[in-house]
Formats: C-alpha cells, structure tokens, sequence
C-alpha cells in the first residue's frame, strides 16, 4: 500500500486499475479536524491492500475555522476550487458538527451542494459520511432528515439488509458507532430510489446507496472512529453541560462502557449535578474511562473500506478513460508519513 510525494512516479504507476486516486474532503470542526483526518487515512490504509492510492486532502473555506487551525490546514489541503480539475476515482466526504437547524443554513451549503454535483459526473463513486450524508440526500431527492428525540450515541450491532460488493463477507451482527441528534427515514430513502445495506434494530439505517452515474455510499454511522472517539465526545457534551451550554445532562453512550466503567461516569454525572460549573471537567475521569477500551468495530470498518476499494479498482478496470491528469492538484504523500508510528 503506498501514497506517493513524488506526483510523477505516481503519474507512472497510474496506468493500472490497482492504482487509485481518492479525494478526501474533510469538514469536521477544528476540534475533532486532525482525529478525523488520522481517523480516515488509518481504515483507508489497512484497508487497501495491493492497491496504490493516491490520496489528495480538500478543504472547504466556508466551514468556520479558527485562524491558526486554517493556517495549519493551508500547509497540507488544497482547495476545494482545485477539485473541478482534478481527476479522481473515489472521494470521501466527511460531515461537521451542525450549526443551523436547517441545512441549507449552513454556511458551506453552496459549496457542498456544488461537490455533490461535480462527484456524480465525475467519480466512480463517492462516500458521503454522517451530516454530508443528510447534506447530499437533501440536495438530491429533497429528503428531509428528522430531529431524534435524544442523541443516537453509542455503539450498535448491524445486520446486512441487501448484498452487493461493499457487504459481501460482512461477519453479522457487526458493530458501527453511531454519533448523532437526526436521522433520515427509511421509507423516505426508499421511495427514492437508494438501497438500505445495512441497519441497527435500534440504530435504524445504517449504510445506503444509490447508483447513478457515480455510486454514492452514505453512511449515517462512523466505521472510522477509533476506540476512544466516542469518549472523546462524551467528555466534550459533559463539558458542555458544565458551562451552561446544555440544558442536560448527557447519556452514556450506548453499548460502548462495561458495568464498572458505567458507575464511574455516573458517580461523575451525581457529582456534576450537585456542583454544575466549568472547572469541573478537569476532574472528568478520563484516565479511568479510557483503560481497556477496545475498537471492537475495527476488522467490520477495514472490510467495508477494502470492498469499497475493490469496487474502484474494478470498475476503474472497466473505464480505461478515467486517468490521472498530467499535472494534477493534489500532494502525494508516504502512506509512512501518514500512519500512525509504531511505538
């Protein structure tokens, strides 16, 4: 598996089906922006077996940033106005955390909708995770999202609902994280048209697509967390609950804490309910909650991703016009350079 600095010896390497150009847009706020981009390029990489991808970083300027994390991004993402004329296989899209109760609020909706459009025409296919996923249907068939009742947070056991090329060899009942306050109603997607992969009897749907001239995969859920996302999260609303910034208190999440891990965050949450004020968070028992924690999703994710691949590569084998430009816009980079270093 390999991703190339040098843009000519990738160009080289480029004429085969098993050499792929994947175009990852990354819209996650600041916080959580350099945890995606690892997140990605980790299941990505473990997934990508013989494969020689090519990996070009995107970001969208409209997404609100602090100044010193956009001065961080321009150092290694290209533009998104550098993706009209660039010629990619596959594109990633990740969501945000929301900011408008109306999508077409936000103020990347233009920009969004405009790379919805570009990667039917121009993709094999396109992979549009959780807020992009409810972004990218709106756009398309209008198909509203609906407020949950209570965050759909935790960890779910999934079953496959059809079979083709990305669920294939699935071991059932597989688990997906779920990070999330809205949902898109199956009978809606259906009616239009996208097909229901997989989905949780409690999660509702999971993964669905729909093929048009680019096959669009939408996953509500997260394949790519690590094991300590959702922690992560969780600490991150708790926090919020001590600031004032929520009016409640939030749940666990589910199906993800043991026994004795669950009566430590609510010895936590009764201490945080008689003494509500910001400081407190520091005394958030992190440590205690992290031992031992387990990706329990990770082979399930890296078998989604790497039949996700395998669809590129055969359909690339299939297309001998889509080739990579003679001068494209992205920076190559060792697969070394962005894995995580063994300690």
């Amino acid at each position: 598996m390999s991703l190339f600095l040098d843009t000519t010896q990738f160009r080289a390497k480029s004429r085969g089906a098993d050499c792929l150009a994947i175009g990852f847009i990354n819209n996650m706020p600041d916080a959580g922006f350099a945890a995606t981009e690892r997140q990605f390029i980790e299941v990505i990489g473990a997934a990508t077996g013989n494969s020689i991808v090519g990996l070009t970083l995107f970001s969208i300027p409209d997404v609100p940033r602090a100044d010193h994390v956009r001065h961080g991004i321009a150092k290694q993402y290209r533009d998104v106005s550098e993706l009209w004329n660039t010629s990619l296989d596959g594109l990633i899209v990740t969501g945000t955390e929301p900011r408008a109760a109306n999508l077409e609020d936000e103020p990347y909706w233009g920009t969004l909708t405009k790379v919805v459009n570009w990667a039917r025409e121009n993709t094999l296919s396109a992979i549009w995770s959780c807020l992009a996923a409810h972004a990218a249907v709106l756009h398309i068939d209008g198909i509203q999202r609906c407020r949950l009742p209570e965050k759909q947070f935790g960890v779910f056991n999934c079953q496959v609902a059809a079979t083709n090329q990305v669920t294939q060899k699935l071991r059932e009942p597989f688990r997906v994280p779920h990070s999330r306050y809205n949902d898109l109603p199956e009978r809606a997607l259906t009616s239009c048209g996208y097909k229901i992969l997989t989905r949780s009897a409690v999660a509702g749907v999971d993964t669905f697509c729909k093929q048009e001239r680019s096959f669009f995969l939408f996953f509500q859920g997260h394949p790519e967390y690590e094991a300590d996302t959702l922690l992560r999260e969780y600490r991150r609303d708790v926090g919020r609950f001590l600031r004032g910034e929520r009016e409640h208190y939030p749940a666990t999440p589910e199906g993800f804490f043991n026994v004795e891990k669950i009566a430590i965050a609510n010895e936590f949450r009764d201490r945080a309910l008689v003494d509500r004020q910001g400081d407190l968070i520091g005394s958030f028992p992190m440590s205690l909650l992290e031992a031992g924690l387990e990706r329990t999703w990770r082979t399930s994710s890296i078998d989604i991703y790497r039949n996700w691949i395998g669809y590129l590569r055969a359909h690339k084998a299939r297309e001998r016009s889509l080739t990579v430009p003679s001068q494209p816009a992205w920076r190559d980079r060792l697969i070394g350079d962005l894995l995580p270093r063994p300690t």
